[in-house]
Parts: C-alpha cells; structure tokens; sequence
C-alpha cells in the first residue's frame, strides 16, 4: 500500500496518496514512514498545520527521527516559523552533528530572520561535509551577495 502510495504521489494524486497512508495507519498506527510520508504529502498539498501535527505524532513514536525533525522545520519554515524551524534542525544536529540538510537548511531560517553571517557559516559547514550540495552552495552565493550589497550601501549613505 505505501509503494501504491508513493505512486500516487510522484503522479500528483495527493488526495488518493493520503487515503492510502490513512488505511495503512489505521492498521498499523505506529508506521513511522507512512506518518512521515503522509505529512510531506500534506506540505506538499499546502496544508502545513496538518503537516505539522503529522510530523509530531512521528515523533512522539521516534523523538529523534532525522526524517521527521528535516520535514516538520522545512514546514514551520514554509509557515514562516523560522524559530521553531531552527529547533527542529538543532535537534537533528544533536543526533548527526554533520547533517549537511540540517545545517543548509538552518542557514536559510537565519537567513530569512536577517541573520545573514550566521546563514553564511551554516552554508560553509555544510558544504564542508557535502561539496556537491547545490542547495547550500547557491544559498552561500545569495548570502555573500547580500552581505556585499549591504556593506556597498552602507558605504555610500557614510
């Protein structure tokens, strides 16, 4: 039923995907992957609270599921929780201190907040561990920019 799901899913068919992950919940309510697969088809849906508390319930079973932290602070993010999404990524670093996900992905939650030389270090780190990580290098690229942008205006209004 979840590889029937995940069909679904690659084909756009959400509302028959989450039909899915709810029978195979219903019979086996501690599936972490159909949990964590039903809230990333929810985020992908737009419903981000449902996500959210989806997420949660995965992780009341597996508090210290990657998979599961990753995909709920990519939703707090999307919600513009950057916080709460920055929680969610400590709590993955705690586990796997080289999560280069992690690390990129709390860069741009410091980013959004105007954080912008601590998304810088993030990006590095992770790049550091994963040198074909695009995310992290473009995201490194954008903030550089920034950063020069801001110290050239900062320079003219002197």
């Amino acid at each position: 039923m979840l590889a029937e799901a995940y069909e679904c899913v690659e084909e756009g068919d959400f509302h028959d995907a989450i039909s899915l992950y709810d029978l195979v919940l219903k019979r086996e309510p501690s599936n972490i992957g159909a949990l964590i697969d039903k809230g990333v088809t929810l985020q992908n849906m737009g419903r981000i609270k449902l996500a959210v508390r989806t997420y949660d319930k995965a992780l009341l079973l597996s508090p210290q599921n990657i998979d599961a932290l990753l995909n709920k602070g990519t939703a707090l993010h999307s919600a513009q929780k950057y916080d709460e999404a920055m929680e969610c990524y400590d709590a993955v670093l705690k586990v796997d201190k080289k999560c280069a996900m992690a690390l990129a992905y709390k860069g741009l939650s410091l980013g959004e907040t105007g954080k912008l030389q601590d998304a810088l270090k993030h990006f590095k780190k992770a790049l550091s561990i994963d040198k074909e990580f695009d995310l992290a290098s473009i995201s490194k690229d954008i903030a550089k920019d920034l950063l020069k942008s801001i110290n050239q205006n900062k320079i003219k209004t002197q």
